[in-house]
């Protein structure tokens, strides 16, 4: 039975993330500890769900992206950019309280992230780049384009139906935890009540063949570029209403990164092929709950990422079968010639 659970794909993360949040209880006693004030629920599980949510809907995107055989490095560009666009729209309103003007500003942004999703998907799936080439662009160049709309300010606004999309409060909870669980729902429909997930898992492992087979492998290809680039929207989206601004330079700044190694702690294949998306957000809140660990034990700034990589690596390391399975043969070859040695002094 154990050994039935230990190979299965979410034991090692949920272990890892058992023992993170152990590790906070023993250091901090009323870590999981709840308060309801105005209505509203408050605690360090809650801050983790509710800062956590832009990375795990961005590593949904990414988990799609990278079944298919590629990676996209210019989500948090996207991030960066969508934030921008609707901060700037409600700016330039006359009425920044208008709800009309929230809903134009949406619809900008998420706009904008299609068209920047199918531009990334064209260049990959048309134009042959590879995957890693053809986001690096992207990468670098929405960057730029976040400080050409915020002209290198911050920009700030004041409206309260924006505000409620990152900061806002729905049945006692954050209201972007709803936000992640219709994503990830429509995901799961999606990729594992229809044929989509075949099809993307067909393409990850061979996209000639697939394309042999009859399916379309750039439509494929295109869908979940097109599909990251939404969710890197609506994130960008939850991190500037959450702070009721816009900073293209450091908005979404990493990003990229941290959706890669959710995406593969969750065990999901930089290869391609198959994958799990409840293993991505498994991935996301470890860790989201490591950044939060770091911060409240009081580790210096300075070596912050450090510490945080060593963390990764060690999950990574735990998780990989081959690792445990070389790690088991070398323990076994030290206690053998002890085994040995007693063996040949009794004979």
């Amino acid at each position: 039975m154990i050994s039935r659970m230990r190979k299965h794909h979410l034991f090692w993360p949920l272990c890892m993330l058992g023992f993170l949040l152990l590790f906070n209880l023993l250091y901090s006693p009323d870590f999981f500890s709840l308060v309801m004030r105005d209505g509203n629920l408050y605690g360090s599980l809650i801050d983790i769900l509710n800062f956590g949510a832009p990375l795990i809907l961005v590593a949904i995107g990414m988990t799609l992206v990278i079944a298919t055989g590629g990676i996209d490095l210019s989500v948090g560009s996207i991030v960066a950019i969508s934030g921008a666009m609707a901060c700037l729209t409600i700016s330039k309103g006359t009425d920044q309280s208008s709800l009309w003007l929230v809903l134009s500003a949406l619809a900008l942004s998420i706009g904008l992230s299609l068209a920047l999703g199918v531009w990334n998907g064209a260049l990959v799936s048309v134009a042959k780049i590879q995957p890693i080439i053809a986001t690096l662009i992207l990468m670098v160049a929405g960057r730029g384009i976040a400080q050409l709309i915020t002209s290198g300010q911050i920009i700030t606004v004041s409206n309260a139906q924006y505000q409620y999309i990152g900061a806002g409060s729905l049945a006692a909870l954050p209201f972007s935890i709803f936000i992640v669980l219709t994503v990830l729902l429509i995901a799961v429909l999606l990729t594992r009540k229809t044929a989509l997930g075949l099809f993307i898992e067909s393409v990850g492992n061979n996209a000639r063949a697939s394309q042999l087979a009859g399916i379309r492998s750039k439509t494929v290809i295109l869908a979940v570029y097109v599909f990251c680039g939404l969710c890197a929207g609506i994130a960008g989206l939850i991190l500037s209403s959450n702070v009721s601004s816009a900073d293209g330079n450091n908005a979404g700044l990493w990003y990229e990164l941290d959706a890669i190694l959710a995406v593969v702690i969750g065990g999901t294949s930089l290869n391609g092929g198959r994958f799990y998306l409840m293993g991505t957000v498994i991935g996301a809140l470890i860790i989201q709950t490591l950044t939060t660990t770091i911060y409240m034990i009081g580790v210096p700034p300075e070596v912050t990422l450090v510490v945080k990589a060593f963390v990764v690596l060690a999950v990574c390391l735990i998780q990989s079968e081959a690792f445990r399975q070389t790690m088991a043969e070398r323990l076994k070859k030290r206690k053998f010639p002890a085994e040995q040695g007693v063996n040949r002094h009794v004979s």
